[in-house]
């Protein structure tokens, strides 16, 4: 059985080595034109421009520069916000195309409780339907009102980085 599998992975590398080798993306097109004394035939080639991950200075490139408010698929503005809001807690994880942010424990200003939380950003759009906040404590998760407050803060916060933006 395992040389199955071993076999399997490397048949599987080698399709990959050589669909990194090929080239997919360019495409010869002919032009032919009849002069009256000559046949020429022109071949173009049209390359689709490479996606940049890393610029030149090291920063993420044309990856986030979509200068929409997106960042990944979910909206801008609802991620830095939930940042801001939650800023107390210590970020686990946080994903822009998935749109999780997973935080740590860590106590709210003024508090001896200790929480944790979860944002989920599910579009684009800057919207109420588009965040999903779950915060826990020791005892379990959060009163619904509470919550509410927490995703009414977010949404607040949102609205005046965007506005903030656009006075720009």
């Amino acid at each position: 059985m395992n040389h199955h599998i071993k076999f399997i992975n490397l048949l599987f590398m080698v399709f990959l080595i050589i669909a990194g080798c090929s080239n997919l993306y360019d495409k010869d097109t002919s032009k032919v034109t009849n002069d009256s004394k000559k046949l020429v035939i022109e071949t173009e080639k049209k390359e689709k421009p490479p996606l940049v991950l890393i610029d030149d200075n090291g920063k993420l490139g044309d990856l986030f520069k979509s200068g929409g408010d997106e960042i990944g698929s979910v909206n801008k503005y609802l991620w830095q916000a939930s940042l801001e809001v939650l800023s107390f807690l210590p970020i686990n994880s946080a994903d822009p195309f998935s749109g999780v942010i997973a935080f740590g424990k860590g106590k709210a200003p003024g508090s001896s409780q200790t929480y944790d939380a979860t944002v989920y950003i599910t579009d684009p759009a800057l919207d109420a339907r588009s965040l999903n906040v779950t915060v826990r404590t020791v005892s379990g998760t959060i009163s619904s009102a509470a919550r509410r407050e927490i995703e009414s803060a977010i949404l607040s916060r949102a609205r005046q980085i965007r506005l903030k933006a656009l006075n720009l």
